[in-house]
């Protein structure tokens, strides 16, 4: 680490003090360095700094504090302040900009686009997202989401599959993988994209920590893009922040009764832009120059819910009946019929007389 790095991490590394209290030091002292040669008493007295919890910050040569220097320079990650020329300029015009950055990897140098849904999705959700996210970076859309399970991970892996990039924000320190079974994913981002944490090293990911992570998927990001959403996801809260921050918000629609969507139900009826396949988004950054390159028996298939995917993947060429489907999966005859008819509106699903169905594949 440079020793301008070291003076940040010490500040940010001082208990009691966050982000409000170390933007008000540098407004004060002008930068990191100046406001360490005071003690915390002078921030008190002249920066109006001071707060019962706030603490001494770390010796430089402190072993604790040169264990986490260490860890940070074994993972090649670097800082980046509010007041650097290689802050994100997207990011620095949010309301409440991070302070500090640690940063694994590289800035891209392309349009930002976040993909964000629920961590329980449903496989087809899985999937979709996948292939969305690989079509955006065919069309060099770097995709933003926060290396969670389900939709975000997803939205990772599909981005490295293609030529653009990827951006994670954390919701703990850059120091941590979580969840560990994202391991692999993390590394993969760190070589080919960036890893992002607002957060101190050693933060575990704390329910409350996650919030601030949304503000700053959707403050990087020229929009953002709401998948498998129920009312209740923490994804509505990046939507809210991203149109508190006057960026696009996206959402995919899912059927009225499952409601695992009924927040992206929601947000399209507020007026966020309807998303059934990749083009339109690409028409809306017009990127229409483009042909999206599907491969041949592989549709691009929208999210359905488990049931939908089941009743789905028991169509094929040859007709199937309306009771032999309701036999074969389970469900009553009505649920059937229901699922069928939201497949027909999609287009994947058709009609044949005597209640027959065969499976239809999306232009």
């Amino acid at each position: 680490m440079t020793p301008q790095e070291i003076f940040w991490l010490r500040l940010h590394l001082t208990a009691g003090l966050g982000r409000q209290r170390l933007i008000q030091l540098i407004h004060h002292y002008g930068s990191a360095e100046a406001a360490l040669a005071v003690s915390p008493q002078h921030w008190a007295e002249h920066a109006q700094v001071k707060s019962k919890s706030l603490g001494t910050p770390p010796e430089a040569q402190d072993p604790t504090f040169q264990k986490a220097v260490t860890r940070l320079d074994q993972l090649n990650v670097r800082l980046t302040s509010l007041w650097d020329d290689d802050y994100p300029q997207a990011l620095r015009h949010i309301s409440d900009p991070p302070a500090l950055l640690y940063l694994r990897g590289q800035w891209p140098e392309k349009r930002t686009l976040a993909l964000v849904g629920s961590r329980r999705c449903s496989p087809a959700g899985q999937r979709w997202t996948e292939k969305l996210a690989h079509t955006l970076s065919q069309h060099n859309l770097t995709i933003v989401s926060g290396l969670a399970r389900g939709i975000d991970s997803a939205a990772h892996r599909g981005a490295l599959k293609g030529p653009g990039s990827t951006i994670a924000v954390l919701g703990c320190g850059i120091d941590l993988i979580y969840p560990k079974e994202n391991r692999h994913l993390f590394e993969q981002i760190g070589e080919k994209g960036i890893i992002v944490s607002e957060y101190p090293p050693g933060t575990a990911p704390k329910p409350g920590n996650f919030p601030g992570r949304n503000r700053i998927i959707s403050g990087l990001s020229e929009g953002v893009v709401i998948i498998e959403a129920a009312l209740q996801s923490g994804s509505l809260i990046t939507a809210d922040f991203a149109l508190e921050q006057g960026r696009d918000v996206f959402a995919v629609p899912g059927p009225p009764y499952d409601s695992q969507v009924a927040g992206c139900l929601k947000l399209i009826h507020d007026g966020a832009t309807l998303v059934c396949q990749p083009q339109d988004i690409l028409d809306h950054f017009g990127l229409t120059e483009h042909n999206i390159a599907v491969e041949e028996n592989e549709p691009t298939v929208p999210p359905l819910s488990n049931s939908q995917d089941m009743v789905l993947r028991k169509l094929g060429k040859t007709p199937r009946h309306l009771d032999k489907l309701a036999t074969e999966s389970g469900l009553t005859p009505m649920e059937v019929s229901a699922i069928v008819l939201h497949l027909e509106l999609l287009g994947l699903a058709q009609s044949l007389p005597g209640g027959h169905y065969i499976r239809a594949f999306p232009s």
